[in-house]
């Protein structure tokens, strides 16, 4: 999986609610992008500029010694995913979210508690640093052979 990608598609779903605060609208503050049709149109989009900035993610990749070559398919799978997971943990614990908009409805809303979301992406946040660090490490050694 893409890893660049992966991050900022987690991340670009919250400008939504960010322009909505900053910017006082009279909106929802997670509004169309986040329910599956709005991410998908995001997810598009980030897999077409993510695809054409290619070599300038690569290279900053570096900076981050995490080197990895992308690929179409890791970029497109990369931001679907992490933009559906963002879509659907926010789900769990906000009521003005629609994921299956245009229905009216968040099915998934209340089925798992506020906490259990947190520490679930506390969890997956600390795996992802431990993942980062293993590699460092990894990397390291394989420069010494």
């Amino acid at each position: 999986m893409n890893l660049p990608t992966f991050l900022i598609a987690n991340i670009i779903v919250d400008i939504e609610p960010f322009l909505v605060l900053f910017l006082r609208l009279d909106y929802p503050l997670h509004g169309f992008f986040h329910s599956i049709l709005g991410g998908t149109i995001i997810a598009v989009i980030l897999s077409f500029a993510i695809t054409k900035l290619n070599k300038r993610v690569e290279r900053l990749m570096t900076v981050f010694r995490l080197r990895q070559e992308l690929t179409t398919k890791s970029i497109w799978f990369a931001s679907f995913l992490g933009i559906y997971l963002h879509i659907v943990l926010d789900s769990f614990l906000y009521t003005d979210i629609l994921p299956l908009y245009p229905f009216s409805y968040n099915p998934f809303y209340a089925l798992l508690m506020s906490y259990d979301v947190y520490v679930l992406s506390s969890i997956l946040f600390l795996g992802g640093i431990l993942l980062y660090g293993y590699r460092l490490v990894q990397n390291k050694y394989a420069r010494v052979y």
